[in-house]
């Protein structure tokens, strides 16, 4: 599945309908270089701004088919909160992001409530939910306030939905809010340990206070929109900083209750990907339902001399990943109908 596509193969596809970026975790921070939680990796945290403004340079030269890129979350490092340089590092990111010739969806990860109030968030350029497609005469599929999540159509018959998986978390909320509490509640149901970021002795080692949730309301919003997708036929990409997937990512990594996540998904037709990042190596796994989940490389832990992003071209039978630097590139064919084990 790893092996560059032959470059003959591609060119007898069908032909490609759009183009669309993806990258994960830059986690900017104007800093000497660093090492994760655990000290066995380097963190590279001014040269992730020189791999983004790569990708930028690399993504505006495509061809006319790119359409958008998607974000996929911590686009600046926790570490600008104890410098009190959170609003420089956003800003020199977005001045950079401004220079891409196309829309750009950002997701919310947990680096984002390191730095920012949920309310800063909502007010913050980082909220591109104004790019958001409105459903006429389907009310339930518009989102609520409650939680940081849309959808929208970059090309006919396909829909895009960005989730938030920090919509129930203990990160970037008022702690004397009632989900605060209830949040609180589940965390330590399932992680006794002292420390909430470490999952040592957990049956269940998501439940750390670095991942999150979706609330049963956003689950069923997202409910409402599979179903619109699949009467209409449409083909719909899934995006979420979490993974949701445990072939996919490292176990540490998963969304809290991404078993209910899934269950929503498998109950219909038209989910053909699934994007998330926070999982800094990546993984990718095609799942019993025929859903390719694609986690992406984290440019934070990628050396100076590599690359860490994608474009996804998008055919009528199948999405083709060619992922640049340690993004492996992937062929991703649509489930054939009734598909199931």
């Amino acid at each position: 599945m790893d092996d560059k596509p032959n470059p003959e193969t591609l060119s007898e596809s069908s032909e490609r309908f759009f183009s669309f970026g993806v990258i994960a975790d830059i986690q900017y921070a104007d800093l000497e270089d660093g090492y994760n939680f655990h000290g066995n990796r380097r963190r590279y945290y001014r040269h992730s701004l020189l791999h983004l403004q790569g990708a930028i340079e690399d993504w505006n030269n495509e061809s006319s088919t790119l359409r958008c890129v998607l974000q996929l979350g911590d686009v600046i490092d926790g570490y600008n909160a104890q410098y009190k340089t959170s609003e420089k590092s956003l800003e020199v990111v977005m001045n950079t992001f401004k220079k891409l010739k196309v829309p750009v969806h950002h997701t919310w990860g947990n680096h984002e409530f390191y730095n920012f109030s949920r309310d800063y968030l909502t007010n913050s350029e980082l909220n591109t939910k104004f790019l958001e497609d409105q459903i006429v005469h389907h009310p339930e599929t518009v989102p609520s306030e409650n939680y940081y999540a849309y959808h929208f159509v970059p090309f006919p018959k396909f829909r895009f939905i960005l989730l938030d998986a920090y919509d129930l978390s203990v990160l970037g909320m008022d702690q004397s809010s009632p989900k605060y509490q209830q949040c609180m509640k589940i965390l330590r149901e399932h992680n006794p340990n002292t420390e909430l970021n470490s999952p040592q002795g957990l049956s269940e080692p998501q439940f750390v206070q670095f991942n999150g949730g979706f609330s049963q309301e956003q689950l069923n919003w997202l409910n409402e929109v599979l179903t619109f997708s699949d009467t209409n036929q449409e083909k719909v990409v899934i995006v979420s900083h979490l993974p949701i997937y445990p072939e996919s990512s490292d176990s540490v990594c998963l969304a809290w209750n991404y078993r209910d996540a899934l269950a929503v998904i498998w109950s219909h037709e038209c989910v053909v990907c699934f994007f998330a990042g926070h999982t800094h190596d990546g993984g990718y796994s095609e799942d019993p339902f025929g859903v390719h989940h694609v986690s992406l490389e984290g440019v934070i832990e990628t050396a100076p001399d590599s690359q860490a992003f994608g474009t996804v071209h998008v055919y009528p039978d199948k999405m083709m990943l060619e992922g640049r630097g340690r993004v492996p590139d992937r062929i991703m064919n649509y489930k054939k109908k009734g598909f199931h084990f």
